[in-house]
C-alpha cells in the first residue's frame, strides 16, 4: 500500500506499506499526516458543543475522528457513539445515516452478503489520484 501527502507548500511525502496493514500501523500513519499539517479539507476543530449537534453530525463525527482512514461497520460505529457520548442509539438509526452519507458522496460502501462496510472519502482522494496517474 502506498500513500502519497501533500503539505501546504507542495511537497510530496510518500508512505509505503509492505505486508499486512494492521489498524495500528493506520493509526500511526495518521498521525504522520498530522504531523505534516493535517489532511486539507478536514475540519478538526468542534464549532459547537457536542450535545447540540444532531445524530447526524454526531455520527459524522465519530467517523471523521475514530475511522478516517479504515473501513468500519455501522456496529463499530453505534459501540464508539455509545462508549464516548454517553447515548444510546440503535442500529438501525446509524445504519440509515450512513446509507444516506454513502448516497451523498460521503462515504464509500462496499457490501459483501451479510456485511456492509463504509469508508470515508477525503476530498484529497481525487486529485491524488490524478497526481498518481500523471507520474506514470
Amino acid at each position: 500500500m502506498r500513500v502519497e501527502v501533500f503539505d501546504e507548500t507542495g511537497n510530496r511525502y510518500t508512505v509505503t506499506f509492505e505486508g499486512q496493514v494492521s489498524r495500528e500501523k493506520a493509526l500511526r500513519l495518521i498521525d504522520i499526516v498530522e504531523l505534516l499539517g493535517g489532511m486539507p479539507g478536514v475540519d478538526t476543530g468542534a464549532t459547537e458543543p457536542i450535545a447540540d449537534l444532531s445524530k447526524v453530525n454526531k455520527i459524522r463525527m465519530i467517523f471523521e475522528k475514530h475511522f478516517p482512514i479504515v473501513w468500519f461497520s455501522s456496529k463499530d460505529v453505534q459501540a464508539v457513539y455509545e462508549q464516548e457520548l454517553k447515548e444510546p442509539i440503535g442500529l438501525s438509526t446509524v445504519a440509515t445515516y450512513l446509507a444516506r452519507m454513502a448516497e451523498r458522496g460521503v462515504l464509500t460502501r462496499s457490501s459483501a452478503s451479510n456485511s456492509v462496510r463504509y469508508r470515508l472519502l477525503t476530498h484529497t482522494t481525487p486529485s491524488l489520484l490524478n497526481v498518481a496517474k500523471d507520474n506514470k
